[in-house]
């Protein structure tokens, strides 16, 4: 596959952090218009409580009203486990298309059936307006965008190119952060490893954006990097790491890791393109599967 590169294109990237799940969410916009996309939005919920807000995205909608931009794609870059999606309730502020990886038929598939989901769960990706495959191209305002297919740490993960500016999900963290795991169902540490070397092959100088860091060591924040930083000094898979390596660096490290504190909730919403799934008298309502994940 040859994927259309234009380092030319410099998009405006505006960066939020959500400390309670470590997650960057981003508003990209054209340099040549006032149109944007968001990738990788978040939802509040305090799960104890049972109680969703919209606090995150709020400021999300601030920003945007305040710089009058119109909003032309809410992106997911895969299936979130560790937070929930905010995306339909952008879309109702602010209009624009949810797309996300066409693989997310296979996520809604395997969850699905863990979550005990009726006949009226759709599991063909419709409550998402775009369904991207591999080099799928799009456009927000004048920018030419593509999704690139990097599975691995999910079936359906894919790092979003715009310009010079790759946004790479779950696919790599911070240098000194590595990558994610790739223990859920359908994951593969192999896989993953490919899916690393694909984004690697990018062009050296193209700006990187992690969706979460986690600060190691106690470091600050931190959220982008460059293709050639990762290939020189990423700790997974930087400085010539083979595959057999990194295959058995991350299956030993992701068998001591625990689940996501999110995962039931997230996944329940997010394969469902950030909506909350209802009851039979249409509450909204999450289920807890016994020993299934």
């Amino acid at each position: 596959m040859t994927y259309p590169v234009d380092m030319s294109v410099k998009p405006e990237v505006s960066a939020h952090f959500d400390e309670a799940t470590n997650t960057i969410t981003y508003i990209v916009k054209d340099p040549n218009s006032d149109h944007c996309a968001i990738i990788d939005s978040v939802m509040d919920i305090d799960y104890a409580a049972g109680r969703i807000t919209y606090d995150a995205a709020d400021v999300l909608i601030a920003e945007i009203q305040d710089r009058g931009l119109t909003l032309d794609w809410i992106i997911e870059t895969h299936v979130h486990a560790d937070h929930l999606s905010a995306a339909p309730y952008l879309q109702q502020k602010l209009g624009g298309k949810i797309g996300v990886g066409d693989k997310i038929m296979v996520v809604q598939e395997t969850f699905g059936k863990v979550f005990n989901e009726g006949t009226e769960f759709q599991r063909d990706g419709s409550q998402f307006d775009a369904l991207f495959k591999d080099g799928d191209t799009y456009t927000i305002g004048t920018m030419h965008a593509f999704a690139m297919y990097t599975p691995g740490h999910t079936p359906a993960c894919m790092v979003h190119v715009i310009g010079n500016a790759a946004f790479a999900g779950d696919t790599l963290f911070m240098p000194d952060g590595g990558s994610a795991r790739a223990d859920f169902p359908g994951g593969n540490p192999g896989v993953l490893y490919d899916s690393i070397q694909k984004v690697l092959s990018l062009p050296d100088k193209m700006r990187l954006f992690m969706c979460h860091d986690y600060g190691p060591n106690g470091r600050a924040i931190e959220w982008e990097t460059t293709v050639a930083e990762q290939k020189a000094n990423n700790i997974h898979v930087g400085g010539g790491k083979t595959r057999e390596d990194f295959i058995s660096f991350r299956t030993a490290r992701d068998a001591q890791l625990a689940m996501p504190k999110l995962i039931i909730p997230s996944l329940q919403v997010n394969m469902r393109a950030g909506a909350v799934p209802t009851d039979q008298d249409g509450n909204p309502m999450l289920k807890v599967p016994i020993n299934a994940i």
